[in-house]
């Protein structure tokens, strides 16, 4: 019932890094799909996530149909409002803008998400999710009419992510946005990690893979890669056979 979250745990206790790519469902070529899915499996990505903050593809089942084809990794929804859940992925990042005030991030979505959810196979795990500014207005930011925590407050970010561990979420996700110019800061990577028990995800404004191994060693647990991989689907630098 649990499958992908204790794995999450047991790479936590083995300190093994995990690494997801995020597809935000609007961008997807799906002239080019088989390239995609092929490079994933060349990188050294552990999951996907599907979602984004304003999705308006209707096509979300059958991208995850899709990939399944060719694709062993388990899918998690990142969804920014339940209209993007499908019952065909592995799991769901039941998210919660707890670096917010605005009651729909914080509950809202999640109450009318609930008769989905129960009616679906989905692995839900509670996140706590922490928008950190990242040098520019970002799409999480404009949709959910919230502002992020100054880079300059790492106290406010501690707090609040370990409000969130003590609110019961079973991950706490650092977020600079997606297209960030900045990534989340390596001393609040590190603090908030230091001072939870929860596995913790950090995403937004990584661009290279320097900065996915700056993240692991400050103690992130799972990176997520989104835009830069996007842009450069060789993003890892893997030739093909």
């Amino acid at each position: 019932m649990s499958e992908i979250y204790s794995e999450i745990l047991k790479a936590k206790s083995e300190k093994r890094k995990l690494l997801a790519i995020l597809l935000d469902p609007d961008k997807i070529d799906w002239e080019s799909i088989d390239d995609l899915v092929s490079k994933i499996n060349q990188s050294p990505a552990t999951h996907i996530f599907i979602g984004g903050s304003l999705v308006f593809s209707n096509k979300i089942d059958e991208l995850v149909l899709k990939i399944k084809e060719n694709c062993n990794l388990p899918m998690v929804l990142f969804p920014g409002n339940p209209s993007q859940i499908s019952n065909e992925a592995d799991g769901i990042l039941f998210l919660s803008l707890i670096s917010g005030r605005n009651p729909d991030y914080l509950i809202e979505h999640q109450v009318k998400a609930v008769p989905i959810l129960k009616k679906s196979k989905l692995e839900i795990i509670s996140t706590g999710y922490i928008l950190i500014d990242g040098g520019c207005e970002t799409a999480v930011s404009r949709v959910s009419q919230t502002q992020p925590i100054s880079r300059d407050n790492p106290e406010e970010v501690l707090h609040t992510a370990q409000g969130g561990e003590m609110l019961g979420n079973k991950l706490i996700y650092l977020e600079a946005g997606s297209g960030a110019n900045l990534a989340v800061p390596s001393e609040i990577i590190e603090l908030v990690s230091q001072n939870i028990e929860i596995p913790l995800i950090v995403g937004g404004g990584i661009k290279s893979q320097d900065g996915i191994q700056k993240a692991y060693d400050h103690g992130a647990d799972l990176v997520v890669i989104g835009t830069a991989f996007e842009n450069d689907n060789n993003f890892f630098n893997i030739e093909q056979a």
